[in-house]
C-alpha cells in the first residue's frame, strides 16, 4: 500500500510542477504585455493610425474644405501612373539622391579624416562644418538664392573675375536642379562629418599599431586594412540617414525654384505639396505620399541588406 501511494506521489509531482510551470509563463507573459502595452498603443495611435488614415484618404476624391467626398478606389494611382508630372519629379528626385547621397557621404567622410588627423584647432572645424546643420534651411536657402543670382550673386561675381561668364544658375532648366544638389551637399555634410567622427573616435588605436607592424606604413594602407572595415557600421546607418533626408528635400526647392523653370527641379514632396495645399487636392495629394512611403521604406530595406553584407569589424 505504501508502495502505491509512493508511486501516485511521484507522478503528481511533475504534473503540479508543469502547472505551476505554465501558470508561471502565463503570469510573465501577461505581465510583459501588461508592460508593452502603452508603447503599442502610442505606435498604434501616432505611426501605425496616421498611415491608416493616409492610405484611406488615397481612396476618396476629397478635397481640402469639402463638406463631402466619395470613395473612388484606386482611381487616384490611376491617374498619377498617367501623369508626366508625377514621373518628372520622380526622375528629379532620383537624380537629386544619386548626386546628394554619394557626394555628401564622401566629403563627410574626407572631412572628418581630416580633422581627426589633425593636432590643434579641432574644435573649431566641428564646428564650422556643423554651422550649417544648426542653421534654418529657409533662411540660408534664401542667402543662396543671393549667391547663385544671375547679376549680382556671389559665385557669378568669382567667375566673372576669372574670365568666366556667368550663368542663371536658379533659372536655367539646365542647372537648376544641380545647384538645389549642392546646396543639399552643403547642408548634409556637417552632419556626416559628425556621424564619422563618432565612428572614428570609437576604433581601437592598437589597431592602427598592429597593422603598422604587419607592415602598414602608409596612410592609405591603415585606411584599407583598419578605418574603412571599422566604419563599416557607420558608413551605411550615414547612407540611409542622407538617402531618406535626401528623398525628402523640400524647403529649398521651394523657396529657390519652386519646382522651375518648367518642371526641371520639381521634387515628389513638392508635387505632393502643390497638389494638396495649393490645388487642394487631399485625396491625390495622400496617393503621392502613400507611393513615396512605400518607395522610400523599399530601397532603405534594399540598400540595408546590400551594404549588411559588406559590413563587418576588422
Amino acid at each position: 500500500m505504501a508502495d502505491v501511494l509512493t508511486t501516485d506521489a511521484a507522478v503528481a509531482t511533475p504534473k503540479a510542477a508543469r502547472t505551476a510551470t505554465h501558470a508561471w509563463d502565463r503570469n510573465r507573459a501577461r505581465s510583459a504585455l501588461a508592460m508593452v502595452a502603452p508603447a503599442l498603443v502610442l505606435m498604434c495611435l501616432l505611426l501605425l493610425g496616421p498611415l491608416l488614415g493616409v492610405f484611406a484618404l488615397s481612396l476618396t476624391d476629397y478635397q481640402l474644405g469639402s463638406p463631402t467626398f466619395s470613395w473612388i478606389g484606386f482611381a487616384n494611382y490611376q491617374e498619377m501612373f498617367a501623369d508626366r508630372v508625377f514621373w518628372i519629379s520622380f526622375r528629379n528626385t532620383l537624380t537629386y539622391v544619386a548626386i546628394v547621397v554619394p557626394s555628401a557621404v564622401g566629403l563627410g567622410l574626407g572631412v572628418a579624416l581630416l580633422i581627426e588627423s589633425g593636432t590643434s584647432l579641432r574644435a573649431l572645424y566641428r564646428t564650422v562644418y556643423f554651422l550649417p546643420v544648426m542653421a534654418t534651411l529657409i533662411a540660408m536657402s534664401i542667402v543662396w538664392e543671393f549667391m547663385l543670382h544671375p547679376q549680382f550673386g556671389l559665385i557669378n561675381g568669382l567667375l566673372r573675375d576669372i574670365g568666366v561668364s556667368g550663368f542663371s544658375w536658379l533659372q536655367d532648366r539646365r542647372t537648376a536642379l544641380y545647384a538645389l544638389c549642392v546646396v543639399g551637399i552643403w547642408q548634409a555634410l556637417g552632419f556626416n562629418m559628425v556621424l564619422f567622427l563618432a565612428g572614428l573616435v570609437s576604433i581601437p588605436r592598437q589597431l592602427y599599431d598592429a597593422a603598422e607592424m604587419d607592415g602598414a606604413h602608409s596612410a592609405w594602407a591603415r585606411f584599407r586594412l583598419v578605418t574603412w572595415p571599422m566604419l563599416g557600421p557607420t558608413t551605411v546607418f550615414v547612407f540611409v540617414i542622407t538617402g531618406i533626408r535626401s528623398f525628402q528635400v523640400f524647403d529649398t526647392v521651394h523657396v529657390l525654384t519652386k519646382g522651375g523653370p518648367s518642371k526641371s527641379s520639381e521634387v515628389l514632396i513638392h508635387t505632393m505639396y502643390i497638389e494638396s495645399f495649393e490645388f487642394f487636392r487631399s485625396g491625390y495629394g495622400a496617393a503621392l505620399t502613400v507611393v513615396f512611403l512605400v518607395f522610400v521604406l523599399l530601397l532603405t530595406l534594399v540598400k540595408s541588406t546590400l551594404a549588411n553584407r559588406g559590413v563587418h569589424y576588422a
